[in-house]
């Protein structure tokens, strides 16, 4: 376990290294932040000194050197436009984010696996297909669209949820905070976390079912109803255990899909996350928190992988942790 977890860190440093690489490059590339930060009305003295104060005189191998050598230390830079650390703007934001993407998450395993399993235990019901159905509707409707009918129904309409905002928070063991410990929070929460999981939902509906015909059809749950086990352990211990293989492996990476493409929902309900604040930085091309926000996107999705092999190789005893490919 420990050589693995080397090996991977050594592989993650490196994966890293290329996408600060690629991500800099690609966004320092385009466009100009200066005519942006900078009054037309500006001479071309002022214009100069405030290229000169945010490094943008130099050429771009130089600036990225710069980077690298503060990222070595933790720091990737500052907001041009807030005048401070772009990781500590990122991270300010990504407690809010955390908490949208798990409660969707959250929403999408409880309600998926066991409507998935139920849909494959009875294909040909009346449930069987509206559920079908319903994962195709997840599947097939865009989530800005979603979202604002939501709003319109249970905001405008009925006036049951608030359309936007977080609402209060409470500081979780002191360090985090989070909406979902108060009522008033939780009301924020219900209506993005539910349009941020509908995908993952009929996802989930959808693989789980699949996996659940599949596994009907094997010897060994055939041998287990012949040894006169009743019906739920056969499901719970021998059909349920095996779909879970494939589910945790979906649940970890969609996990990391719903961080980094939470910018919909963020925007569409105007939750303060890192998806809004991306949105924000693209908006006057504050190139740090931008450059920042992929780098913590990576690093998430690294870590994402590592739990995912790790689980994998709990889940079924035959996978080794040595022939996990990374």
């Amino acid at each position: 376990m420990l050589v693995y977890v080397i090996r991977r860190s050594l592989q993650s440093v490196l994966v890293l290294f290329v996408m600060s690489l690629l991500v800099f490059v690609g966004v320092y590339a385009v466009g100009n932040p200066i005519d942006i930060l900078i009054s037309p009305q500006a001479d071309q003295i002022d214009r100069e000194r405030a290229i000169a104060a945010l490094g943008l005189d130099k050429p771009l191998w130089a600036q990225y050197a710069t980077f690298l050598s503060g990222a070595f230390g933790g720091d990737l830079g500052r907001s041009f436009v807030h005048s401070t650390p772009a990781l500590g703007l990122i991270l300010e934001r990504m407690p809010a984010t955390m908490e949208l993407a798990l409660t969707a998450m959250l929403f999408a395993i409880v309600f998926g696996i066991p409507l998935g399993l139920w849909a494959g235990l009875k294909p040909n019901g009346l449930a069987g297909r509206a559920i079908m159905t319903g994962s195709i509707l997840g599947f097939s409707l865009p989530t800005f669209w979603v979202g604002l009918m939501l709003i319109m129904v249970f905001s405008v309409e009925l006036g049951w949820l608030p359309s936007n905002g977080r609402g209060p928070t409470t500081l979780l063991l002191g360090l985090v905070p989070v909406s979902f410990l108060s009522v008033d929070g939780l009301r924020h929460l219900l209506l993005p976390a539910t349009n941020l999981a509908l995908f993952n939902l009929a996802l989930l509906i959808r693989l789980t079912r699949s996996g659940a015909q599949e596994s009907l059809l094997q010897d060994y749950v055939k041998f287990a109803r012949a040894k006169g086990l009743s019906n739920a352990r056969v499901i719970g211990v021998h059909v349920l255990r095996n779909i879970l293989i494939p589910v945790v492996t979906v649940i970890g990476l969609q996990f990391g899909s719903l961080i980094a493409f939470a910018i919909v929902t963020e925007s569409v309900f105007a939750w303060p996350g890192m998806g809004k604040l991306l949105i924000d930085s693209i908006a006057v091309l504050d190139r740090p928190v931008i450059v920042a926000y992929l780098l913590v996107i990576v690093t998430i999705f690294i870590f994402i992988n590592l739990v995912v092999d790790i689980l994998y190789s709990a889940l079924d005893p035959r996978v080794r942790l040595t022939d996990v490919k990374g």
